[in-house]
């Protein structure tokens, strides 16, 4: 990856959230001294505008679509990942039936993995304003959240973050390559040591 787009990404980042707009990240607000700063809320306009023992959750682990992007990797999720990705209608965040099958198997998952923490992801197409996919992936990887709890996981094993239109998996200007993007992405974290 050209380390000038990525240093214009980071950049980038950092600017909307000095202005105030807190796009790229969202955490659990119960947490003490968590931050409540967010991209949750879209307008309603278009989207076209280490060394351990291995265990079952390292095993599992995949790292952030950023990490990817930083080494020069794909973004995707990894073949062996035992969270898939799931994916959206043009500027929709609601949930189909395959997405929430999907989650049902994570849910599976995370209920046999109970030290596992999740990061979720949520992308955009790269049509609309970087504002508002940022705010439109917030809502992705919420809804997301949202139907896991449902599902009985705690809302704690959980946070979410948006990259928007920034880290695509397709660069094609066409339908089929935009439907790739508009997806959520579930990352394993990996404890910090000691923690």
């Amino acid at each position: 990856m050209d380390k000038n787009f990525l240093n214009a990404l980071v950049f980038g980042c950092s600017i909307l959230v000095a202005a105030g707009m807190a796009a790229c990240s969202s955490t659990d607000s119960t947490k003490p001294g968590a931050s409540a700063s967010s991209a949750r809320q879209a307008s309603g306009m278009s989207e076209s505008k280490r060394k351990a023992a291995p265990s079952p959750i390292r095993q599992a682990q995949s790292q952030t679509s950023l990490d990817a992007l930083r080494r020069g990797e794909s973004a995707g999720t990894p073949a062996g990942s035992p969270l898939k990705e799931i994916y959206f209608g043009f500027d929709r965040y609601d949930l189909s039936s395959d997405a929430r099958a999907t989650l049902r198997s994570a849910a599976e998952w995370l209920r046999t993995n109970p030290s596992a923490r999740v990061e979720i992801e949520g992308h955009c197409d790269e049509r609309g304003t970087n504002e508002y996919n940022l705010a439109l992936g917030a809502k992705r990887a919420q809804a997301a959240k949202d139907y896991l709890v449902s599902l009985g996981v705690a809302a704690g094993r959980l946070s979410t973050i948006s990259y928007g239109e920034e880290i695509p998996l397709c660069r094609d200007n066409n339908e089929s390559c935009w439907q790739r993007n508009r997806r959520d992405r579930f990352v394993v974290l990996t404890p910090k040591p000691g923690v």
